[in-house]
């Protein structure tokens, strides 16, 4: 007999921790499903501070912004199954059957509504074509980080990073703190992929120098790495003939992107963006699935946790609330000039007074002018001394009196400011 939820959260880190609080606080029977043995995600491997500035105003480490909302959790009655993975989810006509496996064996739940709070994973050596053999040493950000920091083993003591994303300037920093020397920090990007902050604290700090439009093409080593290759690279980032360099290291740490874990909403039949890899939602995170919801990195990648949060919230609440029925939709849409802009879409039946939509430019701009349209009704326009791509923007819209439609659309522009 399969026990009966209103809620199945998945993934229990700061996304899936806010989203089972909030569903459990809107008086839904909620179950939390962590496949690891400790609730957290990827912050219990992040001991540096930074989180937190937004959600608390506080610079806290990683673990302590996990147990935060961890003992919160512990305040309410939600159902944890840690060391749990959902093996498959059938679709029912009132809800979901999700088959669930663990220590104890085989086992299922039933859910009216689920939120796929599953994170992301990093790009590995095969997923941008390094050549050469698989030797020890070569390493994704995150590992490296889960051998410094939890296991308290260093991954190499001469280090090469690929890419400069957060993680990995932070992973440069902390190697260095550690008794490793860094080589240097490679990027194939004319211009850092990480927040200024990081290049300050993480890089410049430190000494450790950036390199731009180079890459590492080719690993050395059979057993143990042994050397990389660096090449520089052209305006579309293919490697240049004949500049090539071999430099020798045991250790290359890729910070090369982040993929959200969206494989169970595929199953489900989730509509994915093909900018963000992430679901298609609307404002409160629900897929064009009835009933399945997507929240934090799993949606798309975040630079902030405490967004994360945001998101999960606003998941658990509306998963609780959720009712079977149709659904009526406008369209959100970015102009020239976007990466992309969050959410996709506005659910027409339950409008906020207030809608938070976030974005990123496409690429590096100065002064620039941001305009929210409705049809020619102009619904904000905010100023902004810079936009990059690393750091993700948001803006927040009164719609109290904005008579938005079926079919109707909600238009980003933006514009140079001379």
């Amino acid at each position: 007999m399969s026990i009966q939820f209103d809620v199945a959260v998945i993934g229990g880190g700061p996304a899936g921790l806010a989203a089972a609080i909030a569903a459990n606080g809107a008086g839904a029977k909620t179950v939390l499903i962590e496949r690891e043995a400790r609730l957290g995600g990827i912050l219990k491997q992040c001991v540096h501070d930074g989180f937190g500035l937004v959600r608390y105003g506080e610079r806290l480490a990683g673990p302590e912004y996990a147990q935060r909302y961890i003992n919160e959790l512990k305040e309410t009655d939600v159902q944890v199954s840690l060391l749990t993975f959902v093996d498959k989810i059938k679709n029912l006509p009132d809800g979901y059957d999700l088959t669930l496996v663990s220590a104890g064996g085989l086992r299922h739940i039933r859910a009216r509504a689920i939120v796929l709070a599953t994170g992301c994973r990093e790009r590995t050596a095969r997923q941008i074509a390094i050549h050469g053999q698989r030797p020890a040493g070569v390493l994704t950000a995150g590992t490296a980080q889960y051998y410094t920091n939890i296991l308290g083993q260093l991954p190499g003591r001469r280090c090469v990073v690929l890419g400069s994303g957060d993680i990995g300037m932070i992973m440069a920093r902390r190697l260095t703190l550690e008794g490793a020397e860094v080589l240097g920090v490679y990027e194939a990007k004319s211009i850092p992929s990480g927040l200024p902050r990081n290049i300050a604290q993480c890089l410049l700090d430190f000494g450790i120098p950036l390199h731009l439009c180079k890459t590492v093409t080719r690993c050395f080593g059979h057993a143990r790495l042994e050397a990389v290759e660096i090449a520089g690279v052209d305006e579309n980032m293919r490697p240049i003939a004949g500049t090539e360099e071999r430099l020798e290291c045991d250790a290359l740490i890729l910070s090369v992107g982040l993929i959200p874990e969206n494989e169970l909403a595929e199953t489900l039949g989730v509509r994915l963006d093909p900018v963000t890899n992430g679901p298609v939602c609307d404002q409160n995170g629900q897929t064009n699935v009835p009933g399945v919801f997507s929240c934090g990195n799993a949606s798309h990648v975040n630079d902030l946790v405490d967004y994360v949060s945001e998101s999960g919230a606003a998941a658990g609440r509306a998963a609780a609330s959720y009712v079977p029925g149709e659904r009526l939709y406008a369209e959100l849409r970015a102009g020239e000039g976007f990466l992309y802009a969050m959410p996709q879409r506005v659910e027409l039946s339950r409008v906020p007074e207030e809608l938070t939509l976030y974005f990123r430019s496409r690429d590096e701009r100065g002064k620039t002018r941001v305009s929210v349209k409705l049809g020619e009704k102009l619904l904000l326009q905010k100023r902004f001394n810079q936009l990059r791509p690393p750091e993700m923007e948001r803006v927040t819209l009164d719609l109290c009196g904005a008579a938005i439609g079926e079919g109707g659309v909600i238009l980003l522009e933006m514009e140079e400011i001379v």
